[in-house]
């Protein structure tokens, strides 16, 4: 199995299932080496499901980051997908490419249009298969199926949506269209009923040409090297050790684990890696740097009317909604935990939205061990608006704790650690405020009570999500593409700068962070990322 391969991709997640569908498709065999297991569980493709995943280290690599004076000292928890499908399996399954004008900054970064808005845009296209129909902006008939953003999942939805527009958000019909500021419901990758991963979509059926080989529970150690040229890889499976070795190396295993083999493999920070006792083989102090996460809240109220709460909490509820889903597909577990959301902006006088919202129609204040209790959540009717930042100016980095393969790496997270940021955050939450203040919210609407009405002044607020926030699970950035060398780790064709033979092709290589969830554009990383390999496309 780990002979005559044209491509070995370490990772099966987002961008490395389409990586080795494209790859497959151009007549091309690939290994693709996973550490986790299969994704065919019942909790994973049950969209609602993503609860019992959240903590699951079955599934879920389950990071912890350092503490945090950002956060008040606290240490964040960073849940990232371990199986097939990566975290694409364990999301909350929104689909937002992100600002255009966030493409034009790929662009200026990486020097070519190949990454610009037009390219990108039009490999968004060919990629969805969008249950809206085509136009100027979406895709039809394309692999991935992506769930309607004109469907509600929940009847607050519309009072929700009416108090943004009197607060100064209107409704957007498609946030992936002409525009992305607004008010409306989301777009999801859920296709009849089912979480429809990057493995769904993409991976399994190109397994079916008989040109891709996958193996799971198989993690990757290091990378083989000959002098400055990588020729494959060292991974450990069913207990023992393994090489695998291919025509080229490309690594998918996402913003955290991919620079920590390449670090393992003495490509990194060189004082870094001489002080773990790792021979240095390139010197590259990009490698684990500008790490960049969005920062997010939940602002949660009870109500005067049922939400999912009162559905899902009761056995009897639970009985119901299961029984539907299993004969029928649908009903509430059919659907994400985000039944509506949005981009905003904190100051008119920006040139986008740098805000995002979530809309829940559920509260989970009361914490069960070892699970995001979605599935049981508060025992009254409660509700929640989150929001996120879509541009942080904080960056972080990451380092290695050990020259044990099997530990996790050091996530130096650095959230709000400018003064914008907290400017930003304080000004949105402030405006989330005002959204639950409009009719005809505010009728339904019984007390806040998270942070609860004591918390009202600036410092307040600002001490209550320095406690209270954390990931939205957006890293990326941390082995990131650009022109300039010293900025930056790979070239616009995402290889490895001083390493023959490899590439990288995740969230990682983001030039700078999308505004908004970062599923789809690692999609589209692993879907252009095949064309620069292959040496398709504009220049």
């Amino acid at each position: 199995m780990d002979g005559d391969f044209d491509y070995l991709i370490v990772g099966a997640g987002s961008s490395g299932s389409v990586l080795a569908s494209r790859l497959a498709a151009a007549g091309k065999r690939a290994l693709v080496l996973e550490a986790g297991g299969s994704e065919r569980r019942f909790y994973v493709e049950m969209p609602l499901g993503y609860g019992k995943l959240f903590y699951d280290p079955s599934v879920n690599w389950a990071y912890r980051t350092e503490p945090d004076p950002g956060l008040n000292g606290q240490r964040d928890y960073w849940p990232r997908g371990k199986l097939v499908g990566g975290s694409s399996s364990i999301n909350a399954m929104v689909w937002i490419r992100g600002h255009a004008s966030d493409y034009d900054d790929w662009q200026a970064a990486t020097g070519t249009s190949f990454w610009g808005r037009e390219n990108t845009s039009a490999a968004y296209r060919a990629i969805e298969d969008n249950a809206d129909g085509a136009d100027d902006y979406r895709g039809q008939g394309g692999p991935l199926f992506i769930r309607s953003g004109r469907e509600p999942a929940h009847p607050l939805v519309r009072p929700y949506l009416e108090a943004c527009a009197a607060a100064g958000l209107p409704f957007n019909a498609d946030f992936n269209g002409a525009l992305q500021e607004g008010a409306g419901i989301y777009q999801l990758t859920i296709k009849g009923g089912r979480r429809n991963s990057a493995a769904r979509a993409f991976l399994r059926p190109a397994m079916k040409t008989g040109r891709i080989a996958l193996r799971t529970k198989a993690q990757v150690t290091r990378l083989l090297l000959e002098g400055r040229r990588a020729v494959g890889v060292e991974y450990r499976w069913k207990g023992a050790l393994h090489q695998a070795k291919a025509g080229e190396v490309i690594l998918a295993g996402g913003a955290i684990n991919t620079p920590q083999i390449l670090m393992l493999s003495g490509i990194g920070p060189g004082a870094m890696l001489a002080g773990q006792g790792i021979g240095v083989v390139l010197d590259q102090p990009n490698i684990g740097a500008h790490l960049n996460d969005h920062q997010g809240i939940n602002y949660t109220y009870r109500m005067k009317v049922p939400t999912m709460n009162d559905l899902l909490r009761p056995w009897w509820g639970k009985a119901l909604v299961g029984m539907r889903y299993l004969l029928t597909g649908g009903g509430p577990l059919s659907v994400s935990i985000n039944h509506g959301g949005g981009f905003f902006r904190t100051d008119p006088g920006l040139d986008r939205p740098n805000m995002q919202l979530y809309f829940q129609a559920f509260s989970t204040l009361m914490p069960r061990d070892g699970e995001r209790p979605i599935l049981s959540p508060d025992p009254f009717p409660g509700l929640s608006i989150g929001l996120s930042n879509c541009r942080p100016t904080s960056r972080g980095h990451l380092e290695l704790a050990s020259p044990d393969p099997f530990a996790a790496v050091k996530i130096h997270a650095n959230v709000f650690s400018t003064d914008q940021d907290v400017a930003e955050m304080l000004a949105a939450v402030k405006f989330l405020r005002r959204i639950a203040d409009q009719a005809p919210m505010k009728a339904l609407i019984a007390e806040e009570l998270r942070p609860g009405p004591a918390v009202q002044t600036d410092a307040q607020l600002i001490d209550d999500f320095r406690n209270r926030s954390g990931t939205v699970f957006h890293p990326s950035c941390t082995v990131r593409m650009g022109a300039d060398p010293a900025t930056s780790v790979l070239d616009a064709d995402l290889r490895v700068r001083g390493i023959e033979g490899l590439r990288v092709c995740d969230a990682s290589a983001f030039p700078t962070l999308i505004g908004g969830n970062t599923n789809a554009p690692a999609i589209l990383l692993g879907w252009l990322g095949a064309e620069r390999i292959l040496g398709q496309g504009p220049t």
